[in-house]
């Protein structure tokens, strides 16, 4: 019965990882990925040999950090309050309007971004002048840009997220929360007392896994959201967009590989870091 996953797994998962060898040798599409010239770690110097690198890092970590954060938080908010919900015609309606946006192709959203924030007559601007205030150039002012990114994104996959811990709250053996309302438990009470301490494996898996991806940045909702504005890059260049436009300028595949294998060398170093030190306080909530 498993036959069948474990051979997607191996030709989805495994079989492409021999392509890393990409990143240590100068592709060229004549010569085939084994006849190409090897150079090293030459394609790795790119992503540090210049400020940038450590600029798209920091960005990169800083808005994912927040991401998982906001995120998580906003994702258990919601699966609490729609465990609070009796009705079960008025829970599917709420989870498909939740989950919908996740549908939504980044493309979609960013045009979506650009009509409210448009400076000209997007709908926030409209809304400004209408009670007189001027209107604002928000694609002319970084600063802003990663609090608009993460409300954009919550506002895309808070949905997916908080089925997977409505998930898990469901569940729950009700037995409790029976046992909590007779000792006079408040909501607040239950919450924190069964809700959270029953599922804080969960959140720990869930938050591991993003991590574990921590340097790897939507595509999507960087290049999409804001339009590729050269003025936003201080606050919004992170490595996936920074390697695509070096990729389409120069056409180096193998710069772009390394790119790949340092994200995913680090990303796997910082998840067995932060499993290692779940297993310290708990090992029952490690992932591994």
């Amino acid at each position: 019965m498993a036959a069948p996953g474990l051979l997607a797994l191996l030709v989805i998962s495994y079989l492409p990882m021999f392509g890393l060898v990409i990143a240590f040798k100068k592709f060229r599409s004549d010569k085939g990925i084994w006849g190409s010239d090897w150079v090293g770690f030459d394609n790795f110097k790119f992503l540090f040999a210049n400020n940038d690198a450590w600029h798209i890092t920091f960005n990169t970590l800083y808005l994912n950090a927040l991401f998982i954060a906001t995120g998580t938080i906003a994702a258990l908010v919601v699966a609490i309050l729609m465990n609070e919900v009796r009705s079960k015609l008025a829970v599917k309606i709420y989870q498909s309007t939740l989950f919908f946006p996740y549908f939504l192709s980044w493309v979609i959203v960013g045009y979506f971004v650009f009509a409210l924030l448009n400076y000209d007559n997007g709908f926030i601007n409209s809304t400004l002048n209408a009670f007189g205030a001027e209107s604002v150039q928000w694609f002319g002012l970084p600063k802003d840009w990663p609090a608009i990114l993460v409300l954009v994104s919550l506002w895309k996959t808070t949905g997916y997220t908080s089925l997977i811990y409505f998930a898990g709250i469901i569940g729950i053996n009700p037995e409790y929360y029976e046992a909590a309302r007779i000792d006079g438990a408040s909501k607040w009470q239950q919450m924190t007392r069964i809700t959270l301490p029953l599922v804080s494996h969960l959140i720990v898996i869930m938050v591991l896994l993003a991590i574990g991806r921590i340097f790897y940045a939507d595509f999507g909702l960087f290049y999409n959201v804001t339009q590729n504005n050269p003025i936003l890059y201080s606050t919004t260049d992170v490595i996936d967009t920074y390697v695509f436009r070096a990729l389409r300028k120069l056409g180096d595949i193998g710069m772009a590989s390394a790119a790949g294998f340092y994200q995913s060398v680090v990303g796997f170093f910082l998840i067995v870091v932060c499993n290692w030190l779940v297993r310290k306080f708990d090992k029952d909530r490690a992932l591994f």
